[in-house]
C-alpha cells in the first residue's frame, strides 16, 4: 500500500511539472493579460458579488447554498494552507521579487471557489451553466498558467469546491434555511 501511495504522489509531481513546462513555454503578454482578468473572477470580491447578484435578482436558493458552500470551502482552503505550506511553482507572473506570498500554494481557493460557481449555476433553473462552467475551467487554468498553483492544487481545489457545494446542500435540505428565515422574520 506504501509503494503505491509513493508511486501515486510521485506521478501527481511529475505531472504538476510537466503542466508548469507547458504553462512557462505558452506564457505571452497577451495571454497573460487576459489571465489576469480572469483569475479575478476566482476572488473573494468575485464570490461577494456573485451572492449580490444572487440577492438583487431574487435567487434566493442559489444565494443560501452559494453562501453556505463558499463560507464551508473558505474554511477547508484556509486550514489546508495554513497547515499544509505549500511552496508556489516556479516563476509565477504575480510575484514581484523580494515579495514574500501570503498563502501558500495548496489548495486553489479561486478554484474552489469557481466550482462552487458551476454547481450552483448546475443546480439552478437561471443560471446559465454552461457559460459558467467555462468560466470556472478558465479560473483554473489562470492559476495554473500565473504560477500560482501545481494543477494538482487547482484538482484540489476543485474537489473541495465540489464537497463544499454538497455539504451545503444537504444543510440547507436538512434544516430547511428557507423556513427558518421566515419563522425568524415572523417574530419581529
Amino acid at each position: 500500500m506504501e509503494s503505491a501511495i509513493a508511486e501515486l504522489v510521485e506521478f501527481v509531481v511529475w505531472l504538476d511539472h510537466r503542466v508548469v513546462e507547458l504553462m512557462l513555454a505558452v506564457r505571452s503578454p497577451l495571454l497573460t493579460e487576459v489571465m489576469t482578468s480572469v483569475t479575478g473572477l476566482g476572488s473573494a470580491t468575485a464570490a461577494l458579488v456573485f451572492l449580490g447578484i444572487c440577492y438583487l435578482a431574487g435567487w434566493t436558493d442559489e444565494l443560501r447554498v452559494a453562501t453556505l458552500a463558499l463560507a464551508l470551502a473558505a474554511v477547508v482552503v484556509g486550514t489546508m494552507m495554513w497547515t499544509i505550506q505549500r511552496s508556489f511553482p516556479p516563476d509565477p507572473v504575480c510575484f514581484v521579487s523580494g515579495a514574500q506570498p501570503v498563502t501558500s500554494s495548496l489548495p486553489s481557493g479561486h478554484t474552489a471557489a469557481a466550482t462552487i460557481y458551476a454547481m450552483t449555476a448546475r443546480r439552478s433553473s437561471v443560471l446559465p451553466v454552461g457559460a459558467v462552467g467555462v468560466l470556472a475551467v478558465a479560473i483554473a487554468v489562470s492559476r495554473i498558467y500565473l504560477g500560482t498553483h501545481y494543477f494538482s492544487d487547482t484538482l484540489v481545489g476543485a474537489l473541495i469546491g465540489v464537497g463544499a457545494f454538497a455539504l451545503a446542500v444537504s444543510i440547507q435540505d436538512r434544516l430547511d434555511i428557507g423556513a427558518a428565515i421566515t419563522r425568524y422574520r415572523n417574530r419581529q
